[in-house]
């Protein structure tokens, strides 16, 4: 057994000893953690028996599924592969160590049932990315949709059906189309090599040699898929809405990693195996990323709530993250893997970092706060460096993935860099501006006020009633701090992620530009 296909069965068996400890929350979350922290410690022997200088897919385990069909359960990984299912191995503890320091579960909801379905949504959303034959990455990219829907529907805000159905039917339906690709690909193989086959690495040989015009057809349902996965202005409605309804746990999942699997795609399946067809149409996909960008600046700005705002901030990022990759230059491209992983922590850092915030103030209205700093400094702190990283300040995590990215870029797409260089410069200051309307300026409530601004007091402000408000304890430090390490170190030492991503972005370029 693989360390990859450990790393997939271990959650999925933590899910069904969590899920039957319905009467006894309690220990629920323990074994949950549990779980997910000796998932993550596999991560450790996993990136150390990877090798950059070795083959493009490494740690492999296959066996028969549907013979007659060439269908095979396949794993493995590439480097690519590789950091987002560390980042995933990282944040899901994190998710169940705030349980109840930033969710509160509704009445009548066991911590069994919801930690079930987060650890159910790890196993898949690790599979997915694993994945090596594309009918099973279809089966996974549609079956990983389920725990998320009932996450997002059972313990959601006020209108998490909506948002639930929403999330479920875009994604579902991209699927579907996928699917309809998928089988364009099978019948070539069968046509070329006498019988069909899902295998993606001999998907890759044979398609990237047919017509430009049969390309374009293909690539054009893996790309919808991913690019409403993305997900990708005008196909990111979705977006908003279901972070917005969803527990901070949730939406730390939803927004930091399973919104990657799409522009995963776009490096592992539309590049490789269209590759004349990702150039034809790379000038129409850089101008949805470029609008992207500028799009979700623009529409972050007017937002009043705190996790929609976090979504509109997302949008635009991975429309830069978009456009590094259809730039078809290295440098761009390493720093839209690089941003992948550096988004995920940051934003999962300001979305954790937000539910602390909403679990004292009872709102996630940003006009419901003000001078937050004045009672909770340390929790102040943890937002600002959120937001830094966020905003990809030089000392930060995020720092090298947008410069190599810029740098990258401008090389031939110079007018669409500027332009979402003005987009980001944008999202960067509606973040400060979010810090400084919560935790700067004037305190906000009467009591607050007349107690001096003082640690412990605070008000409620949907309530108009005093409430008492402590700044991060000692739990919630030890969450956030792994984030706080990783941004700061990865922001001064971003080498052992560049060293690891850089071989596998290479050979997706030879593949691209016609490579073996």
């Amino acid at each position: 057994m693989t360390w990859v296909l450990a790393s997939i069965l271990l959650p999925l068996v933590g899910a069904a000893v969590v899920a039957g400890m319905k009467k006894n929350d309690r220990l629920a979350t323990l074994t949950a953690l549990v779980v997910s922290l000796l998932t993550f410690l596999l991560v450790i022997p996993m990136w150390a028996s990877y090798s950059p200088s070795g083959d493009r897919i490494q740690q492999k385990s296959s066996m028969d599924w549907i013979p007659n069909f060439g269908i095979h359960i396949s794993f493995g990984i590439d480097g690519i592969a590789l950091v987002m299912i560390a980042v995933i191995g990282l944040l899901v503890p994190i998710v169940v160590g705030a349980l109840g320091l930033t969710d509160k579960l509704p009445a009548g909801r066991s911590a069994g049932g919801f930690l079930s379905l987060i650890l159910v949504q790890e196993a898949l959303t690790i599979a997915v990315f694993a994945a090596t034959d594309v009918f099973l990455f279809y089966v996974l990219f549609e079956i990983m949709l389920i725990p998320m829907y009932f996450l997002i529907g059972g313990y959601g805000g006020a209108n998490r059906q909506y948002a639930a159905v929403k999330f479920f039917l875009y994604s579902f339906l991209g699927g579907l189309i996928m699917l309809a690709s998928a089988i364009g690909a099978y019948s070539m193989a069968s046509d070329e090599l006498g019988k069909g086959t899902f295998d993606w690495e001999t998907l890759v040989t044979v398609v990237r040699d047919a017509p430009l015009g049969t390309q374009i057809w293909l690539f054009i349902g893996f790309f919808l898929a991913f690019a409403i996965k993305a997900p990708l202005v005008p196909f990111h409605t979705w977006l908003p809405d279901a972070a917005g309804q969803a527990p901070i746990g949730v939406a730390v999942l939803l927004v930091g990693v399973l919104d990657k699997v799409g522009t995963f795609g776009f490096l592992r399946y539309c590049l490789p195996m269209f590759p004349e067809a990702s150039k034809e149409l790379a000038p129409w996909v850089l101008v949805l990323a470029v609008a992207g960008v500028l799009y979700g600046s623009i529409l972050a700005a007017g937002q009043r709530d705190m996790k929609r705002f976090i979504a509109y901030v997302s949008i635009a990022h991975f429309g830069f993250i978009a456009l590094g990759i259809f730039t078809f230059n290295e440098q761009a491209m390493v720093g839209s893997v690089s941003y992948m992983l550096n988004h995920s922590l940051a934003t999962g850092m300001l979305i954790v970092v937000v539910g602390l915030i909403v679990m004292r103030g009872g709102s996630t209205r940003i006009s419901d706060y003000g001078g937050m700093a004045k009672v909770t400094p340390l929790l102040g702190g943890m937002l600002l460096i959120a937001g830094l990283s966020t905003l990809s300040l030089p000392g930060t995590n995020s720092f090298i993935s947008e410069f190599l990215v810029l740098l990258g870029s401008f090389v031939d797409y110079p007018v669409y860099t500027i332009i979402a260089t003005v987009g980001m410069v944008l999202a960067a200051a509606y973040v400060l501006w979010l810090y400084q309307r919560v935790m700067q300026g004037p305190v906000r409530g009467d009591a607050l006020m007349a107690a001096g601004g003082g640690p412990g007091t605070a008000i409620a402000p949907e309530l108009g009633a005093t409430k008492a408000i402590k700044d991060l304890g000692g739990k919630e430090i030890a969450i956030l701090a792994p984030m706080v390490v990783l941004i700061i170190a990865l922001g001064f030492y971003p080498k052992p992620v560049l060293d690891t991503i850089t071989p596998s972005v290479q050979q997706t370029m030879s593949a691209v530009q016609g490579g073996k």
